[in-house]
């Protein structure tokens, strides 16, 4: 479970760095966008500290991370931008998920 803490903070950190980075980017108000990517940027160097301070190799969770991500990225998707994923996503991601599944829990 600590090990799933690690891969789920990763994650959040790395969907909402990108998608303030994604405000930033078209967002019309100079200073806005300079104290956007400023906190994009901070959320992404959190993001990279927290995997590499994961108590576990990354080569050991990347299926669970790659599955967490998936989930993580659609749902910020919803929150920032309201864009609900489309059917080729919900399929896509079943796979993406039962993969990362796979991956993380075959011994």
């Amino acid at each position: 479970m600590k090990i799933f803490l690690f891969v789920f903070v990763a994650t959040l950190l790395e969907a909402t760095g990108d998608a303030v980075l994604r405000l930033a980017l078209h967002h019309p108000s100079l200073s806005a966008r300079i104290g956007l990517f400023a906190a994009g940027g901070l959320l992404l160097t959190l993001y990279g500290t927290s995997l590499n301070l994961a108590p576990v190799e990354f080569a050991e969770v990347t299926g669970l991370y790659v599955a967490t991500l998936f989930v993580v990225f659609q749902i910020t998707n919803l929150i920032f931008f309201h864009t609900t994923p489309k059917p080729a996503v919900y399929v896509g991601g079943a796979l993406i998920v039962a993969g990362g599944l796979i991956v993380s829990l075959w011994k």
